[in-house]
């Protein structure tokens, strides 16, 4: 039993250093891209949206579950083991995509176009707004059977696929919605944020 422990101990641990690890590439390598530091880190403040997106997707299943379980259905419950985690881990280097896409154009706006920033955010969704849902939306479609048909085989990877589904389609109406505004506040040179600045300092 103790060694058991330990095992499901060491690899947590494990899985927590290489989702760091992940973490730490990709923006070194969304820096390398951009060849920018600040890019990046708007990108990456979908991250952990996206991830409470998959964490609330799994609770909700459960509970979803848990109803139909009370009125005599059989529903199956989705433990958060090992492989649930890992999806988690997956669910990084997913939800970036999207979010590339919507900074990416936006910075061609401003620097090729010169677009004022308003109009270059919107641009961006605008141009970005497509394929970003049809991506999503084959991603989605093709997890559904997954999560939402349990059967014989899908036990030991259902919960990869609710965390990832839901931290997708999470992620998704943050990339449309959060991150415009994000982009906007951040990149704004007349932002209010920044004239308090420059009166403090």
């Amino acid at each position: 039993m103790t060694e058991a422990a330990d095992d499901i101990a060491s690899t947590r641990t494990a899985l927590i250093n290489n989702f760091a690890i992940a973490l730490v590439l990709i923006y070194l390598l969304l820096v390398a891209i951009f060849s920018h530091w600040g890019y990046p880190l708007l990108i990456l403040t979908t991250v952990p949206l996206g991830l409470a997106g998959g964490l609330v997707g799994l609770v909700a299943i459960n509970g979803f579950g848990a109803l139909l379980g009370s009125i005599g259905i059989d529903a199956n419950h989705q433990a958060f083991d090992m492989i649930t985690m890992l999806g988690f881990v997956i669910l990084l280097g997913t939800v970036v995509n999207n979010p590339i896409l919507i900074v990416e154009q936006t910075r061609r706006n401003l620097q090729e176009r010169q677009l004022p920033i308003v109009e270059a955010v919107h641009e961006a969704v605008a141009s970005r707004l497509r394929p970003i849902l049809m991506s999503t939306a084959t991603t989605l479609f093709g997890l559904a059977p997954l999560v939402l048909i349990p059967g014989a085989g899908t036990e030991l990877y259902r919960g990869v696929g609710i965390v990832v589904l839901c931290g997708l389609a999470a992620s998704m109406l943050l990339t449309l919605s959060f991150l415009p505004s994000l982009l906007i506040e951040i990149l704004d040179p007349n932002a209010a944020w920044r004239r308090k600045f420059k009166a403090i300092s």
